[in-house]
């Protein structure tokens, strides 16, 4: 087990495969003319394998692929059948555009679960928001997956101003289709112009939902982070992930690598703990991995707190989103 000094059990563990991307969202790239990371820095297919069996040895049993875009690495496919062969949960959050590439690969590594992000459902909005026209290729292959009998969730980060006004479309989207809408608040990074007046928050969601449709709470599991709802008679469901407002980190167990082998032990963490140079030593990279767990803050990476309109962005030391991994 991997335990911190507030008896957190983390068994989850998210690798970001690369941070390059094949769109161009704002709020997660600094800029449309970013300089990925080189090949030679990235954690390689067989050290992603050899760390995660490490992992998975002190009691991991859930990971999630991340990116940029997972699915825009060479050797993806590689990745994601080697560890598949790991006693674990394994799934995906991708932006969904190369998804019809890599349908039997998923289904070859037994992968359920899918998170797919789309903020938008109108095609010139999503132009707007990532820079490049596939929304139709992403829709399409929403649609593609629920075919196959996957389980797609749907990530929607929610800006007022931007996309608020679309809350209820999505709904609607669930009530003839299996897929759970996840909502959430938007969250400061380096580099992507947030502040609070654009956080459209958890209750301001529900108000809105409750002007045309009646909600039941679904109950939540300890490690969950999402709030999780259903509309009566539809057939899929939603949630909100209310980092700014409700924080859920008291049963966090979630642990991040990422693609350069940096560990990160909070989303929000300023402190990063290298794995891959002291791997590729040799050394013994147990010992870093209990005291990165050993050192997490209680909540939002012990840099600010869910007071959210008293948070000051520029003074948040972090990465840009991209390059954590989500």
């Amino acid at each position: 087990m991997i335990l911190d000094s507030f008896g957190r059990n983390h068994n989850y563990l998210r690798i970001s495969l690369t941070d390059n991307c094949n769109l161009r969202c704002f709020y997660c790239m600094p800029e449309e003319e970013y300089e990925f990371t080189p090949a030679s820095r990235l954690m390689q297919a067989d050290e992603i394998e050899a760390i995660s069996k490490i992992f998975v040895a002190q009691g991991v049993n859930k990971i999630r692929l991340t990116g940029g875009e997972p699915l825009v690495r060479k050797d993806a496919g590689k990745i994601i059948l080697s560890l598949s062969k790991l006693p674990v949960k394994l799934t995906l959050t991708t932006n969904g555009t190369r998804i019809h590439e890599f349908i039997e690969l998923l289904k070859e590594a037994n992968i359920q679960t899918l998170n797919i992000s789309l903020d938008t459902l109108q095609s010139d909005r999503f132009m707007l928001l990532t820079r490049r026209d596939q929304f139709k290729l992403v829709y399409d292959n929403i649609q593609l997956l629920i075919r196959n009998n996957f389980q797609v969730k749907v990530n929607v980060v929610v800006m007022k101003g931007m996309n608020d006004g679309e809350i209820n479309d999505f709904i609607e989207w669930t009530k003839d289709t299996p897929i759970q809408i996840r909502f959430i608040e938007f969250m400061p990074f380096s580099g992507n112009r947030w502040t609070s007046n654009k956080v459209f928050t958890w209750q301001e969601i529900l108000e809105v939902v409750q002007t045309k449709y009646p909600i039941v709470r679904l109950e939540d599991e300890i490690n969950d982070t999402a709030k999780k709802y259903t509309v009566p008679g539809h057939t899929g469901s939603f949630a909100v992930i209310s980092t700014m407002t409700s924080p859920f980190c008291s049963g966090c167990n979630r642990m991040r690598l990422t693609a350069d082998g940096k560990m990160k032990n909070c989303l929000f963490s300023k402190e990063e703990t290298d794995l891959l140079t002291a791997f590729r030593k040799g050394e013994d990279i147990l010992p870093l991995i209990q005291k990165s767990i050993a050192s997490k803050a209680k909540e939002l990476g012990g840099q600010f707190t869910a007071d959210f309109e008293q948070v000051h962005a520029e003074e948040i030391q972090n990465r840009s989103m991209i390059t954590i991994g989500g």
